[in-house]
């Protein structure tokens, strides 16, 4: 079942990253900086991908249905490039204190397959159905924990629970779109599972590269840090098992995910960010 229409709206966040930040940024703990330096590094190609999957999906389907998800999908591109151009930003700073981003370059490889192999545009919106769902529950999980970022200086806090607060407001257009486009039960959940592997097992090659180069890789308190963070009573693999299961139900939608801490966020930060019309 598709729900009804998501206006997404596209906002320019007002923070600062041309300047340089601190390299252990969050709190000054290795594991978590370097764990949240790994997803940035993926998000400019990343974000890329999900902006020609949806305007491919949006191409093949019918005139009729075209109309109805025109609006969407063009607001749902306008957050992702905000999206791309922001960590775009933020990476440039991670380059410049040395740290080397590898995941892109396997991001690009993989779109380059996949369109050598002709996959039509329904595969295409699955794998961003699939990892547009990571990105949700990451996102509700960082809203709902907040400690996480307390420690953090406020543009970098901004523009993690801004990020959180969007992937959240979006989380179905992709999922809605490849309903339209026919996709069934079965190469959904196949796409998770392939989605799932690339996206654990690049985070994690990323965070060891980021550990590596900051000399924090054979710490007994980064690997102390790492397994509070993620297993601890507020962690994030603790809290996102149980709805990332949920995307291999027949019935799933990304609507039944509670998408009030990121609306919650938006509405009581309205000064960290303009709208763009």
């Amino acid at each position: 079942m598709i729900a009804a229409m998501t206006e997404l709206v596209v906002r320019r966040l007002l923070i600062d990253l041309e300047s340089p930040f601190e390299r252990r940024w969050n709190g000054g703990d290795a594991f978590r900086t370097a764990f949240a330096n790994a997803l940035s590094m993926s998000f400019p190609a990343g974000e890329q991908y999900f902006i020609d999957a949806v305007r491919m999906g949006l191409k093949a389907l019918p005139e009729a249905d075209r109309a109805r998800f025109a609006a969407e999908v063009q607001g749902f591109v306008g957050q992702e490039a905000t999206h791309r151009r922001i960590h775009a930003l933020f990476n440039e700073q991670l380059e410049r204190q040395g740290f080397v981003n590898a995941w892109e370059a396997r991001i690009k490889e993989r779109q380059r397959r996949m369109a050598e192999a002709g996959f039509d545009a329904r595969h295409w919106v699955a794998a961003t159905a699939a990892t547009e769902h990571f990105t949700a529950i990451l996102a509700d999980w960082m809203l709902r924990h907040p400690r996480w970022l307390d420690d953090v200086e406020p543009r970098l806090a901004t523009m993690w629970r801004w990020h959180a607060s969007e992937e959240s407001e979006h989380r179905s257009t992709a999922f809605d779109l490849y309903l339209a486009l026919g996709g069934n039960h079965r190469w959904r959940v196949r796409w998770m599972r392939m989605v799932t592997w690339y996206f654990a097992t690049d985070l994690a090659r990323q965070t060891v590269s980021n550990l590596a180069r900051d000399g924090a890789l054979w710490r007994w308190s980064t690997w102390r840090s790492a397994w509070h963070y993620l297993f601890g009573r507020e962690g994030l693999v603790r809290h996102t098992w149980k709805p990332w299961r949920r995307y291999f139900r027949t019935d799933f939608h990304p609507a039944q995910q509670d998408g009030s801490p990121g609306r919650d966020w938006l509405a009581a930060n309205q000064d960290a960010f303009t709208p763009v019309r």
